[in-house]
């Protein structure tokens, strides 16, 4: 009787345990399950750079500008490609001639012209002067055998003598006619030589303008690098593009620039807060959006005197810091965006932990370490703090500690001294 009501007993006492036990699988497989989906990181032990953290832009520290020529009519016929890099005195920019080089003969054959009227008026000058030296040395000759004809006068009769006297007088005044038509001639033909002279000199003027315009119509590099052309507005802003081939372009205009790659600098705004922690002098990482592959080492070269105003809302006051970049990688280009870390101490042999495996409990700083398929809730202290990552002391070097806060099933309190 008593075994009929053992064995029930006993059945349900098995149940029981079984069912504990199942449950107790179920619970363990949860926290584990639970454990193994939380990320972690390593506490990791080495020299600790306290940074200050700030974004920038490439820019470069010279520039040369590309302007156009002092020439009418420019309109663009050819341009270098922007993207492939240019040895210094290569063409960059190619002007339409064709209207320069029909002016410049027209003005050649003009200043032919000219060149042969003056030499026909030089050699008729030269001509005239010499037949008014021949006319005035028949007047003094003249003159002189009238003269002669005086001598004596005595001897022959008073008429004749008289007559003699007039034709002296008409032989004088015939030489100072002929030295004046001499003067007047000569005046003339300088005169007119002058002017031709002028004209010559005028239309050589012009060939040599319109010869300087021809060379004008191409832009060589000033030296080696990247042309970055310019935005044009001819079109208004609504219509602003780059600079293309058949676009015609006035005089003087800023067609393109040429930046300077060995005076590449990152330009970077520093938050005020942090403006007292940078000098010249601080060693820089710099790495760029376009090729995060790569950190360049530089340091601080300059930081801005005075603070600017943004334009954000709310409004933020920064300064500027500077970092040379020369011959740092062949692939940076002005205008790149990136960031730039500013290393303003160094911490040796410190223990180093993500940022966000930082909690705080109670008003401390913790972190929780993983123990055999828990977490153990830990204080620490925090010696420096980075944007991604923090100094701390209290915990061992290689502890694994959680990057997301452990929920009540598989945490565990205790508090280091």
């Amino acid at each position: 009787m008593l075994s009929k009501w053992i064995r029930p007993f006993l059945l349900l006492i098995a149940i029981a345990a079984i069912a504990a036990s199942g449950w107790t699988a179920v619970k363990w497989f949860r926290q584990a399950q639970a454990a193994a989906d939380l990320p972690v990181a390593p506490a990791k032990k080495g020299e600790f750079l306290v940074i200050v953290r700030c974004r920038g832009d490439i820019k470069a520290g010279r520039a040369i500008p590309i302007y156009a020529p002092v020439v009418p009519n420019l309109r663009i016929a050819w341009m270098a490609d922007g993207g492939n890099p240019v040895e210094k005195d290569d063409p960059i920019i190619r002007f339409d001639s064709s209207s320069a080089q029909q002016q410049l003969i027209q003005k050649q054959a003009t200043l032919r012209q000219t060149q042969a009227t003056l030499d026909q008026a030089m050699a008729q000058a030269q001509i005239t002067a010499e037949h008014d030296q021949s006319d005035l040395r028949d007047a003094q000759f003249a003159l002189e055998r009238a003269r002669l004809q005086t001598v004596g006068s005595e001897y022959v009769a008073r008429l004749q003598a008289e007559q003699a006297k007039i034709d002296v007088g008409v032989a004088e005044q015939k030489v100072k006619v002929q030295e004046a038509n001499g003067a007047l001639h000569s005046a003339s033909d300088k005169a007119k030589i002058a002017s031709l002279t002028r004209q010559r000199d005028q239309a050589k003027a012009d060939v040599e303008l319109t010869q300087s315009r021809i060379d004008q119509m191409e832009i060589r590099a000033p030296l080696s690098g990247f042309v970055v052309f310019a935005m044009n507005y001819n079109q208004g802003p609504g219509n602003a593009r780059t600079f293309r081939i058949g676009d015609n372009v006035f005089s003087g205009m800023n067609l393109a620039e040429m930046p300077d790659m060995n005076s590449l600098v990152m330009d970077a705004k520093v938050e005020e807060i942090d403006r007292g922690r940078i000098r010249n002098g601080d060693d820089v990482r710099v790495r760029i959006d376009a090729l995060p592959e790569v950190a360049i080492a530089a340091k601080i070269t300059g930081v801005s005197p005075l603070a600017e105003q943004g334009f954000e809302f709310p409004p933020v006051r920064s300064f500027r810091a500077y970092a040379a970049l020369q011959n740092a990688h062949p692939s940076l280009r002005p205008g790149m965006n990136g960031g730039m870390d500013i290393v303003i101490s160094r911490l040796p042999d410190a223990i180093s932990i993500p940022a966000k495996a930082v909690f705080t409990r109670a008003g401390k700083p913790i972190v929780y370490v993983a123990q055999g398929g828990r977490y153990i809730a830990k204080e620490i202290q925090v010696l420096a703090r980075n944007p991604d990552e923090v100094a701390v002391s209290g915990i061992e070097s290689g502890a694994v500690v959680t990057l997301v806060e452990p929920d009540g099933t598989n945490a565990v309190e205790k508090k280091t001294s």
